[in-house]
């Protein structure tokens, strides 16, 4: 399996306002979860004028029906997301035209762990739609319609005990103790992981982004916790 290139933040921004001009309007950024995905489309999106992002986790099944269905405890698992509903919004991006409508895509709420409907809008005049989420490289149960929407997708792949400490950390912000955000981040995380692994060698570029470089007004190191 290839080895993960080495970028800065600002290697991968400036790679991705290039992309519009070779004709690529559509970037996937992929990854497990607490590897930064997040971070990277956000920073990318501030960077690149009149670009938007739309993330997967607006696709979330609503909290209630996991809750019904007895799967709260697997929620972020393929199965817990609504895929087609998020490959019919993929597609109706990639075909906008310049005078096509505005397409609303829904926004996922970590504070009310819910997705919102019809929170984001992409025009058709957005040059650059960065489309984030864990599961845009997996090849199963319709997923595997995602990656031909896309005209290019990169996987993030930081160090793991990186990676977990990101997760236990963003699990304590929303609510866990310690304990519970630890386990939750080395279980239902893990199995979610393993999935989006398996899809790692499909992706146009393998990055681990060099920490301890500027985001803006945000500085992080390896030691520090997004």
């Amino acid at each position: 399996m290839d080895a993960a290139q080495e970028c800065t933040p600002q290697e991968l921004i400036a790679a991705a306002k290039a992309l519009p001009a070779a004709g690529m309007r559509m970037l996937g950024i992929t990854g497990a979860p607490g590897a930064g995905k997040t971070t990277i489309a956000e920073a990318i999106t501030a960077a690149v004028s009149g670009s938007v992002l739309v993330g997967m986790d607006g696709f979330h099944l609503a909290e209630a029906l996991v809750i019904a269905r007895g799967i709260r405890d697997r929620k972020g698992a393929p199965h817990t997301f609504d895929v087609h509903g998020f490959v019919a919004i993929l597609d109706r991006i990639r075909a906008q035209l310049p005078d096509s409508p505005t397409v609303y895509a829904p926004r996922f709420d970590r504070g009310l762990d819910d997705a919102i409907c019809s929170a984001v809008e992409v025009p058709a005049a957005a040059p650059l739609v960065i489309i984030e989420g864990n599961y845009l490289l997996h090849d199963r149960d319709g997923w595997e319609l995602v990656r031909p929407a896309l005209d290019a997708v990169w996987f993030l792949d930081p160090p793991e005990r990186l990676r977990h400490e990101r997760l236990i950390s963003r699990h304590t912000q929303f609510g866990l103790d310690r304990d519970h955000a630890r386990e939750w981040a080395l279980g239902t995380d893990e199995h979610n992981a393993v999935l989006v692994r398996a899809g790692r060698a499909r992706a146009d570029r393998i990055v681990s982004v060099v920490s301890g470089v500027s985001f803006g007004d945000d500085t992080r190191t390896e030691a520090e916790v997004p």
